[in-house]
């Protein structure tokens, strides 16, 4: 191809240089040499062509061996892409599994932990429930013998009396003014029994009604922490049938670690 351009360079500098004929824009030019040149281009010509076309078929080699390796990168990078996503299925499969399984055993064991807890609770109530049905049974008893020995301390005091101002009834008969202080003197015996009497037995029911209040505040007290156990065992098994696998209520990890 060099020579091509080398010789149509020398056709132009000839073609130049060549003298003109007035007043046309004709010239002479060497026939001989312009001719050796033309040889020159057209043997010169045919093999720059073949080195073309072989730069051409060379460019279509590269660009289908190229357009070759980009179907085949394409195709390796599908079936890796293929491969990649079912072990990633794979995987997220056997972590969904797991997952699924450690909140059933999770569930379990805070199912297991409530059970426990509300069986001890209920127990615990059930106690509490019988030494105050105990105690009150005893206070009450208790009271009650009080009172019937006040009663009785006060019948029997008022029988002394009333035998006491007979007597001095009897004895004073005929003194008017001692019968009748007698008489104030008894009724005043008498009455001071039935007071006392009444005062043990005011007594005795506030006691037994201090006591009551303080088993129904204890009582109170321990319905009001069964409701808030049973509250939070019912939240915890809400919270843990929907939360997600890593959100899990306290007890639950506490019973866990």
């Amino acid at each position: 191809m060099y020579r091509v351009f080398e010789a149509l360079d020398e056709l132009v500098a000839i073609v130049e240089e060549a003298r003109g004929i007035p007043p046309t824009r004709s010239c002479i030019v060497p026939r001989g040499d312009v001719l050796e040149l033309l040889d020159d281009v057209r043997d010169a010509l045919p093999g720059e062509l073949d080195d073309a076309q072989d730069v051409l078929d060379h460019r279509d080699k590269i660009v289908g061996d190229a357009r070759a390796g980009a179907e085949a990168t394409v195709t390796a990078a599908d079936e890796q892409a293929r491969t990649t996503v079912e072990a990633a299925r794979t995987e997220a499969d056997r972590i969904l599994a797991d997952a699924k399984a450690h909140a059933d055993r999770m569930v379990a064991e805070a199912t297991a932990h409530a059970d426990r807890l509300v069986s001890t609770a209920q127990a615990e109530a059930e106690q509490v429930i019988a030494d105050g049905n105990a105690e009150y049974d005893e206070l009450t008893g208790r009271a009650q013998i009080d009172a019937d020995r006040a009663i009785e301390s006060g019948k029997a005091s008022y029988e002394r009396s009333v035998a006491d101002g007979q007597a001095e009834q009897a004895r004073l008969v005929s003194q008017t003014e001692v019968v009748r202080a007698a008489h104030v003197e008894s009724a005043r015996l008498i009455d001071d029994a039935q007071a006392e009497a009444d005062r043990v037995r005011a007594e005795c029911d506030d006691y037994v009604d201090e006591r009551m209040g303080d088993l129904d505040g204890r009582l109170a007290e321990l319905e009001e922490t069964l409701g808030t156990t049973r509250r939070t065992i019912t939240r915890g098994r809400r919270h843990m049938r929907g939360a997600p696998a890593g959100d899990y209520p306290e007890y639950a990890a506490e019973h866990r670690r």
